[in-house]
């Protein structure tokens, strides 16, 4: 009786091996992840994004800064308001361009007229230019840039009213070493009062504006 019970056992274990051994090892499942903190970028349902950025430069230089930090105690003089377009590979000056032909005004900028402010009454090359808001834009020419003050006020582009020239004025044209992808303006200070520098390319021009004492 014994010896039967040993045999049965074996058995039954020699019968669960085999069936194991004849089963096949389970596929392991692709398993999807999704992880909740991955934001998929959505398009904006209000507003696409300018490609010609917007921006502001002020003289004194970072002007906001200083007034904030009460770092300085200059009154604010000037201020130029513009879009920044970029070379993208493009031919930008003279003849064969599309952007900024010689002899055709352009807007010093991209998309809304470029405006300057003044805070206070200034002089240009000896022309004198009321406190107030004006469009700026430029004639670009091989040697030299024709600088006009406008009081032609917001206008998308460029609309020309020659009527309301409040100044115009020529400043030469120079090298710009390294050439710059994005048209740049900014202020610096100088002893007559200061520089509004323009550059694009390998072109850059320089404003002289002299500030009435205050």
């Amino acid at each position: 009786m014994r010896l039967f019970k040993v045999r049965s056992f074996v058995s039954v274990v020699f019968l669960f091996v085999a069936i194991s051994c004849n089963q096949q090892a389970p596929v392991p499942q692709k398993i999807k992840v999704t992880d909740s903190s991955v934001s998929v970028p959505q398009k904006n349902p209000y507003s696409n994004i300018d490609q010609s950025p917007l921006d502001m430069i002020y003289f004194p230089e970072a002007y906001p800064q200083l007034k904030m930090d009460q770092a300085d105690s200059t009154p604010l003089a000037a201020r130029v308001i513009y879009s920044r377009p970029h070379k993208k590979g493009r031919l930008l000056f003279g003849e064969g361009s599309s952007l900024c032909p010689y002899g055709k005004p352009w807007r010093l900028g991209a998309n809304e007229a470029t405006e300057i402010e003044f805070f206070t009454n200034v002089s240009i090359q000896g022309k004198n230019v009321a406190q107030g808001t004006y469009i700026l834009y430029c004639i670009p020419y091989a040697d030299r840039w024709t600088i006009v003050l406008n009081s032609n006020l917001h206008t998308w582009g460029l609309h020309i009213d020659e009527k309301k020239d409040v100044l115009r004025t020529d400043i030469p044209v120079m090298k710009q070493v390294p050439a710059l992808e994005d048209f740049t303006m900014i202020f610096s200070k100088a002893a007559y009062g200061a520089d509004l520098l323009m550059a694009w390319d390998d072109v850059k021009t320089i404003l002289p504006i002299e500030f009435a004492s205050r």
